[in-house]
């Protein structure tokens, strides 16, 4: 039997899976990799260690998984979206990466949108507006803090594009994850020669860009010895992490969505038409389905907002759970249960780290607003979920807005294990939800590319219908349908009611 590998370079660890030709997963293994933090608001990582992370993590997979690592047949890779890897000529890299979640970059983005004619010609252009996450803004920094450095680049990479120049000696791109640069004309899936000229970049620096499921190359000799697996084994395109994770949940398709709540929550849906939000408060990317695109937006503390809650607030829970034996966030998510829907009007604003959608305001805070003299500890756990769900239901609303037709909603991560939570999130969003039979994300993803890619199976879609399962469907209560809706418009106003607050805030603890 032929076997599957699929990578994804996370931003605390790298992870493999492998799968069998029916889709099965067998084994995972993780390897970690750390941060460095140089300075506040920075984030970058060593471009080597990630490398040393996919060895580690696929020795242990294969060998988890029981197989010959000669019987691999093909290899995906993900990773983390936006990163700048930078490298000269032999391929060594220049300087630490830096991350989608370095904050350096606000005057760079800045610069963008003014010399393009402004936020609307860039939407126009590349699909999305300038934030500090995007690559483009990193590139320049680089141009104006570090010239030598930027002198000597002769080429540029994304975090998974670097795995691959490891694995194969091949400089590729492709789509889904270039997206993401400000630099792709998502339109014609390839460089935008607008963006290239505007900012002089030599073109050179620039991989070609691929579609998901291509072969880019083939494992080197010294690759296939570090990882035990067959020399010229063919490596597909792959695709960023959410692109990527939106195929290991089976959204290839018009009408299906995912609502992955991890620390961050991602709403992400499929559309085999173009498609911009003018005001960018949602994404649109390139789709790891060849010709067509995604929309998502990211809510930045929604399951951060149930941990926050544990950690700083869920101590007697914590204490109970190691008694009993079982997860804290169950003893919480049961005391939530008891509080009537809607907490008799206490409300959570998820803001712990700022907000990315709808609001792109790093100054806005958390807050409980509604609290009385009859709320009690069930009222606040479970306005946490509450508020947490209403800022994920931002991104539904936003994308049914943009003219996507929801008929299916995916549920995944740690809001996918909690009966309570997906029903409360079926009667948030006011649509059917279900679960599937995986729960691995970007890993799976790509190692079904890495399928289609090899022949396996004669494209993604035939793939995610042979391998991916409903395993539970949620319908959406009528009464608690409709009681959400009415608190939902509420919710809605507390963001602008509260905005100046939040930046007067900043000023005072002088975060501005």
């Amino acid at each position: 039997m032929a076997y599957f590998l699929g990578i994804d370079v996370g931003t605390s660890g790298t992870k493999a899976l492998v799968m069998d030709s029916r889709g099965r997963v067998l084994a995972t293994a993780t390897a970690g990799h750390g941060i460095s933090a140089p300075r506040p608001g920075w984030s970058e990582q060593q471009p080597q260690d990630w490398w040393n992370a996919t060895v580690k993590a696929t020795r242990e997979a294969v060998k988890k998984a029981r197989i010959d690592g000669q019987q691999v047949a093909g290899i995906g890779l993900s990773g983390q979206m936006h990163g700048l890897v930078i490298t000269d000529q032999a391929g060594r890299s220049l300087r630490p990466g830096i991350i989608w979640n370095d904050q350096r970059t606000a005057a760079q983005a800045a610069q963008i949108e003014k010399k393009v004619g402004g936020k609307s010609r860039l939407i126009e252009l590349v699909g999305n507006a300038a934030m500090t996450s995007f690559t483009l803004t990193k590139l320049l920094w680089v141009r104006q803090n570090e010239p030598k450095i930027y002198d000597r680049i002769r080429h540029f990479l994304l975090p998974k594009d670097y795995i691959r120049l490891c694995m194969t000696g091949e400089y590729v791109g492709e789509v889904s994850d270039m997206s993401g640069t400000l630099m792709l004309d998502q339109k014609k899936r390839d460089w935008s020669g607008r963006i290239i000229s505007t900012f002089q970049i030599d073109r050179s620096i620039l991989p070609p860009v691929v579609e998901s499921h291509e072969i880019t190359g083939r494992l080197t000799a010294r690759a296939s010895g570090l990882l035990g697996l067959r020399a010229g084994t063919p490596v597909v395109g792959g695709g960023g992490d959410q692109p990527a994770g939106a195929v290991g949940n089976g959204i290839v398709d018009d009408g299906l969505t995912s609502a992955t709540l991890g620390t961050s929550g991602v709403v992400f849906t499929h559309s085999r038409r173009y498609v911009v939000d003018p005001s960018s408060r949602v994404n649109t990317f390139c789709s790891s389905v060849a010709g067509e695109w995604c929309m998502f937006g990211c809510i930045l503390a929604a399951g951060g907002s149930f941990q926050w809650f544990r950690n700083a607030l869920g101590q007697n829970e914590v204490e109970q759970a190691i008694k009993k034996e079982t997860d804290p966030y169950v003893l919480l998510t049961a005391r939530a249960a008891k509080a009537p829907a809607g907490c008799e009007g206490v409300f959570w604003l998820p803001y712990l780290t700022g907000e990315r959608t709808p609001h792109a305001d790093p100054l806005a805070r958390a807050c409980w607003i509604g609290v009385n003299s009859r709320t009690t500890r069930a009222e606040l756990i479970r306005s946490v979920l509450e508020g947490a769900t209403f800022a994920m239901n931002d991104a539904v609303s936003l994308l049914r807005r943009r003219g996507m037709k929801i008929r299916q909603i995916r549920l995944s991560g740690g809001g996918a294990r909690s009966e309570f939570w997906r029903q409360l999130q079926a009667d948030i969003y006011g649509s059917t939800c279900a679960t599937i039979n995986s729960q691995e994300g970007p890993a799976y993803g790509v190692a079904l590319l890495a399928a289609v890619g090899t022949g396996r199976f004669k494209d993604i879609r035939q793939a995610c219908r042979a391998c991916i399962k409903i395993t539970r469907t949620i319908k959406p209560k009528p009464s608690a349908k409709a009681l959400y809706a009415k608190y939902y418009r509420q919710f809605r106003r507390l963001y602008p009611a509260l905005k100046d607050e939040f930046g007067n805030i900043a000023d005072l603890v002088g975060q501005k």
